[in-house]
């Protein structure tokens, strides 16, 4: 074991060592100092100690010697200054995680490095046998080999932190960051045998934890620190365990949650809570237990709503959809109806742990069976209202499963429901603890669901069946299938009926007395017709009251259903300001908690300081104190020593001695020795001068005489060195003119050897020359065809635009021209016509004017002027143009004024048309003319469309 005087000198020391490649000596020496009971004062050298202590631990792959190393660290500073054990694992940690990292980047295919089912197994034989016999290494295990031991060394990493760290509750958040990285690195590479030992050694660490509660620096998991640091390390685990697939350590972790929160006795927040319960119905999904999945979306529906303020119309109606779908998928009979008793109590146990987990308090006394069934469920969802969120297939689905009975529709209707309820679900659009939602994993139990329902109306209703109808009837399954749902019905007492192969034939009905259908058949059937009794002979009495008191019922029922709704709103609002009471209260002590153990952790801290400095100014003063008194006493020995080797009296030990007394001795004392040895130095250099020069007046003819010696041997080995190089030389020389004319011969030939390569490889280059150019002379000539071949069409793309804009712009002037020649012939064509109409208007009042006066004249008695025709045979016939009876009008009117003048009816017959028709002049007159008057009278050509325009006239319009 190695002692160094500090602590300092042991990391010098493994420096050295690991500059000259001894690691395991610098390992060694720094464990000593770590272990030694010396140095059991922490210091600032003690951290970097273990900074090269953990780096040296990590590069040779040596986890004892870190575990050891870190317990022992532990030990120094855990009352002085936690913090640095703090820092000292998070660099274990982050070295290991990186060494590990590196070497799966240097290794080309993980998936085949970590084909290990356990990590802290050893090798196989196989494996040894197999890397023994093989001559090469595949890839596959070059990389088991470079890849697997960092992850060894990195899981053992993850293990001796957390056993270093439990039951220590300063470093609470060191844990819960380590398990949570632990949880990472077996999902990350798939590590399932790791992961159940890490839920195991958490959960050792906390049944520890509860065991001793005696330890000093133990958790306390009432705290909400603490307990906030357990709980998300226990949500953690349950997240990765689902997504792993572990599902039966996921319900371990949901055990745990629950263990811990009865423990503790306080619920988590509500969006833990939420994971909680989106883990648990993918849990109890997984496990088919339908019920117990249906109670656990009902109670995330309700966190939901009420806590989660960010969920929109369509989010809370996927996951009512969900709650109803999932409580519809529940078998809808009694597994349990046909049990032992042994059997009963078994699920008895197991019904109150599933409900303790879900969050349902029962007691243990009450049948669990019929307080949490599908049908009690149902009529919660009923109750508190989440038929009111579900969409209207999923609404419709539970009428036609719950209220309706449709014996021979049943599995019509449901088809395109399911069908419809497959292709909803969705993506949870706000922030929730279930990201989607997707409605189609129920489909097979609620088509289950519905094979029931119909198996159950059609035993109601016939005796016997055919299985081809049945079969049609079922469009879900197959008959097989159907059979195999029936026998499971049957078996539990939910339908009877017998298959008969041989004939084809279905049988229902066979239940015995003790079913529920007929156990009271007898008693239904008295109430049914008592019923029809009375409704065929009402009694006059009772309908007499039951006329005069249904009015006032009516009302009194209206009146007590609103104070029941009134009633029931103040409730929940007193629940809600009572929940949010609580909710502000829990939070307001919080805060306070949080605060208080903030303002206590810090005076802490500083008193922790203070004492530190306290206690280590203190040490200095002793430390100083013992040194001065060491020195003291050393100088006392020394000086009492060299007094005895003189024969002077030594100071005696009992007198009272003074450090200063004692310097001031051994100064003297050392002064005088001084000088008494530099006069014996100055006796022994002369001395020594003496003798030297003796010594050199002898050597002198002796070294003289050796050199002589040396230079004749000298001389002569030259002589006989180069007599035997003037030998070789010549010999080489002789060689060499031997090898000359033996080459001489053959160097006709060589030089004719080397005039056919040289001229074969000129022709060919030459061929090769002309090929080359001959090449590019085609190319070129091709990139110039191509060039001008592209200049033409680009320059006939060009033209052929152009003409065609050219072409475009004078088809739209000429439209453009052509619509403001119509624009104008129009507009003088309505100038025209306006005119036409502006004198004809003109025309038509004088012509008004006329008939009231002539009116008013045959009203007088005096005759009317007669100022043109009046008979119609004056006017125009029917076949004559409007020219000629423009020009036969003025003769007919006997030199009147111009053609084309308009004539009044009244003035186109005779007199004595006009004088038969003056005795009926209000009607009869006015008959006959009608019935008398041409075809062309009434519809007539104008006289006066000059235009070539017609209007059609009348002389009923005209007047």
């Amino acid at each position: 074991m190695s002692t160094f005087a500090k602590p300092e000198n042991a990391l010098k020391r493994a420096e050295e060592l690991i500059n000259v490649g001894q690691k395991q000596d610098a390992l060694q020496a720094l464990h000593d100092v770590i272990t030694s009971k010396r140095y059991r004062a922490w210091q600032k050298t003690h951290e970097k100690i273990m900074f090269k202590y953990i780096e040296l631990c990590v590069d040779m792959r040596r986890g004892r010697f870190a575990k050891d190393g870190l317990i022992q660290y532990r030990i120094i500073c855990q009352q002085v200054n936690v913090n640095s054990l703090e820092e000292v694992i998070k660099h274990f940690m982050d070295l290991s995680t990186k060494r590990a990292e590196l070497a799966r980047t240097q290794a080309e295919a993980l998936e085949e490095a970590l084909d290990v089912d356990d990590l802290e197994a050893d090798k196989r034989p196989e494996d040894l046998m197999l890397s023994y016999v093989s001559g090469e290494k595949g890839k596959d295990r070059s990389d088991r080999e470079l890849v697997t031991p960092w992850f060894k060394f990195l899981w053992e990493t993850y293990r001796t932190v957390l056993e270093i760290l439990r039951n220590n509750s300063k470093l609470m958040a060191l844990y819960a960051d380590t398990a949570h990285r632990a949880f990472q690195f077996c999902k990350q590479y798939k590590r399932t045998t790791e992961f159940r030992r890490l839920c195991e050694i958490i959960r050792n660490h906390l049944a520890n934890l509860n065991k001793y509660r005696d330890q000093r620096d133990r958790p306390d998991l009432n705290a909400p620190e603490s307990l906030h640091f357990y709980l998300d390390t226990r949500f953690e685990q349950l997240k990765v365990a689902t997504e792993l697939e572990l599902w039966q350590e996921a319900f371990r972790s949901v055990e745990d949650i629950y263990g811990l929160t009865s423990m503790v006795k306080k619920m988590p927040k509500s969006s833990l809570m939420a994971i909680y319960y989106a883990k648990l119905t993918e849990i109890f999904w997984i496990s088919s237990s339908h019920l117990y999945h249906a109670y656990a979306w009902f109670k995330l529906f309700q966190l939901q709503k009420s806590f989660n303020k960010n969920l929109n119309q369509k989010d809370l109606q996927l996951i009512a959809s969900s709650v109803l779908l999932a409580a519809l998928s529940a078998s809808p009979y009694d597994h349990l109806k046909t049990a032992s008793h042994l059997e009963l109590e078994h699920e008895k146990e197991r019904n109150l742990r599933m409900y303790n987990l879900i969050g349902f308090n029962i007691d243990a006394k009450i049948e669990t069976r019929d307080v949490l069934s599908r049908s009690s469920l149902l009529a919660d969802l009923v109750s508190k209202g989440v038929m009111t969120y579900v969409t209207q297939e999923v609404k419709d689905l539970y009428n036609l499963l719950e209220n309706e009975f449709l014996p021979l529709d049943l599995a019509s209707k449901v088809e395109p429901l399911l069908t419809k309820i497959a292709k909803l679900g969705g993506k949870i659009s706000s922030a929730s603890s279930v990201p989607e939602v997707q409605l189609s994993q129920y489909i097979p139990a609620l088509e289950k669901v519905a094979t029931l329902r119909l198996l159950q109306q059609v035993s109601q209703v016939y005796q016997t069946m055919k299985v081809e109808t049945l079969s049609k009837m079922v469009p879900f399954f197959d008959f097989s299938a159907v059979e195999r749902i029936s026998v499971d019905a049957v078996k539990h007492n939910f339908i009877a009926m017998k298959v008969d192969h041989m004939k084809g034939a279905i049988i229902f009905g066979d239940l015995g007395f003790e079913s529920d259908i007929l156990q009271d058949h007898l008693s239904v059937l008295a109430i049914n017709l008592n019923k029809s009794r009375s409704l065929i002979y009402p009694s006059q009495s009772k309908a007499s009251k039951l006329s005069a008191m249904l009015p006032s019922l009516a009302d009194i029922v209206d009146k007590e259903h609103k104070k029941l709704l009134a009633r029931k709103s103040i409730i929940e609002k007193r629940k809600e300001e009572q929940e949010r009471h609580l909710l502000e209260m829990e939070r307001e002590e919080e805060t306070k908690r949080i605060k208080l153990q903030k303002k206590t952790e810090e005076a802490e801290q500083k008193r922790l300081a203070s004492e530190f400095e306290e206690r280590k100014h203190q040490r200095i003063l002793r430390e100083i104190e013992e040194r001065e008194r060491e020195e003291a006493q050393a100088l006392l020995n020394d000086v009492g020593k060299r007094i005895k080797k003189k024969g002077k009296k030594p100071i005696i030990e009992g007198e009272k001695v003074t450090k200063q007394s004692l310097m001031e001795l051994a100064m003297q004392e050392q002064v005088r020795e001084r000088q008494e040895m530099e006069k014996k130095m100055q006796k022994l250099i002369k001395t020594m001068d003496h003798f030297e020069r003796a010594k050199r007046e002898e050597a002198a003819p002796l070294i003289e005489a050796a050199f002589q010696r040396c230079l004749a041997e000298e001389k002569l080995r030259h002589e006989r060195d180069q007599q035997l190089e003037v030998e070789l030389s010549r010999e080489r020389h002789e060689g060499d003119l031997k090898e000359k004319y033996r080459l001489a011969r053959v160097m006709e030939h060589k030089m004719e050897l080397e005039e056919r390569v040289v001229r074969s490889r000129q022709a060919e280059f030459d061929r090769m020359k002309a090929e080359r150019e001959e090449r590019i002379g085609q190319i070129l000539k091709a990139r110039k065809e191509e060039r001008d071949l592209k200049r033409k069409m680009l320059f006939y793309l060009k033209t052929e635009k152009e003409r065609l804009d050219r072409l475009l712009e004078e088809e739209e002037t000429r439209k453009r021209e052509e619509a403001e020649k119509r624009k104008k012939e129009e507009a003088e064509r309505r100038a025209k016509l306006d005119e036409i109409a502006e004198r004809q208007r003109k025309r038509e009042q004088e012509l008004e004017e006329r008939e009231r006066l002539r009116k008013e004249a045959i009203l007088r008695g005096t005759p009317p002027p007669l100022d043109g025709p009046t008979r119609p045979s004056e006017l125009p016939a029917a076949g004559v143009s409007a020219p000629a009876a423009a020009a036969a009008a003025p003769a007919a009117a006997g030199g009147g004024s111009g053609g084309g003048k308009y004539v009044p009816r009244f003035r186109r017959g005779g007199a004595a048309e006009t004088a038969t028709a003056q005795p009926d002049r209000w009607g009869s007159g006015k008959q006959e003319e009608r019935e008398t008057a041409p075809p062309s009278d009434k519809w007539r050509p104008s006289s006066f469309g000059g235009g070539g325009g017609k209007s059609w006239s009348s002389s009923r319009f005209s007047r």
